[in-house]
């Protein structure tokens, strides 16, 4: 049977997500995947091992009586307490309006609450000061529902600026990006232009540049929203493995079917407030 490309570029990446301490909190020892046991354990069971583990696991992410509201008066959440440990993967799904995307913006500080408090690898994002926010933000990747790519830089350039920006060497920039772009299936549109692509193009290269620091958290802000049924599990099938090597990931959708396909956590928000599902 042959192996998926996007398959092929998880097993390529894994070696550079093994060796990074940033994406393995406290240097933990992470078991050791040959090529046969990537290929042949089903994602599911994947799943369920990484949900297995992170229960004990620390809390990473944490809303404490946390409500949003704008200068106009809208409440975009409304008393929200949510705990996500290290290591999970967490389904976000509602109408639009509800509050999703107010939620994850709250994680990455470009917003901030006006009641409660957001802690994120035990930082409270409110009191962060001087450089200190930009510091916590290189433990993110972010994948944004409207790309936000830069229109004149290649795919490749677009990937790689975030590792420039960090200061990573042009060696270390170089040993990453071929990696991350098979694991995407992009790597023969290196030296494209965003223009040059289609819309799930433009969000694999998202995801790309999302990953390829190896944060050890993930927000994606509806990744599958433009995308085919095929290309949208392809999609969560990437997270997942990515979760599965001890990424804590967010996902926000619509997709109920989606969810419903996977075996993961999920809450819901309707009118701003917070549901267990």
């Amino acid at each position: 049977m042959e192996i998926p490309r996007f398959c092929l570029g998880i097993i390529i990446l894994y070696g550079i997500f093994h060796l990074s301490p940033q994406f393995v909190p406290n240097n933990s020892a992470m078991p050791v995947l040959s090529t046969q046991e990537t290929t042949n354990t089903s994602v599911n069971q994947q799943d369920s091992e990484t949900q297995k583990h992170s229960g004990n696991a620390p809390v990473i992410l944490q809303l404490q009586s946390v409500t949003k509201t704008y200068a106009n008066g809208s409440h975009a959440l409304l008393d929200v307490n949510l705990e996500v440990k290290q290591k999970e993967f967490l389904f976000i799904t509602g109408p639009s309006g509800s509050g999703k995307s107010t939620l994850l913006k709250l994680l990455y500080g470009e917003e901030l609450a006006t009641q409660g408090e957001v802690i994120v690898d035990q930082c409270n994002v409110a009191t962060l000061r001087g450089d200190r926010l930009p510091l916590l933000r290189r433990r993110i990747g972010i994948v944004f529902q409207d790309y936000k790519l830069i229109p004149q830089r290649t795919v490749a350039e677009n990937v790689t600026f975030v590792l420039q920006a960090q200061g990573y060497t042009r060696k270390e920039i170089q040993r990453r990006l071929e990696p991350t772009l098979k694991l995407v299936g992009l790597l023969a549109k290196a030296d494209c232009f965003p223009s040059q692509l289609s819309g799930g193009e433009q969000q694999r290269v998202s995801i790309a540049r999302a990953i390829v620091a190896t944060p050890p958290i993930l927000l994606a802000d509806e990744p599958t929203g433009n995308l085919d049924p095929d290309n949208s599990w392809q999609v969560i099938q990437i997270l997942q493995k990515l979760n599965s090597f001890g990424a804590t990931v967010i996902v926000t959708t619509h997709d109920e079917q989606l969810v419903r396909r996977c075996n993961h956590p999920v809450v819901q928000f309707r009118n701003g407030r917070m549901y267990r599902k």
